[in-house]
């Protein structure tokens, strides 16, 4: 499973496994998880670059609506795999 760094507003670091990806209207998604445990947390990301762009830039999906239409994919290319969207505090 690939590992990547994302770079975060703060410009900390943060490495997620990449455990799929997916295209919806034109828009790439990436299913990415803190772990290889099964009881990982795990965050969908959308793919925000310029067009011509060398640098991917991912931000969190964060509304709820954008949230479940892509976790319904990811379930459905997936086996055993359930999402929850937490509330941020």
């Amino acid at each position: 499973m690939e590992k990547i760094q994302f770079q975060t507003d703060s410009g900390d670091v943060a490495e997620f496994f990449v455990e799929e990806q997916t295209s919806i209207a034109g828009t790439t998604y990436l299913l990415v998880s803190d772990s290889q445990e099964d009881e990982a947390s795990a965050y969908i990301m959308r793919d925000v670059s310029e067009p011509d762009s060398e640098d991917a830039c991912y931000v969190m999906v964060e509304d709820p609506e954008e949230f479940q239409a892509v976790s319904r994919i990811f379930e459905q290319m997936l086996e055993n795999v359930d999402f929850e969207m937490e509330e941020k505090v």
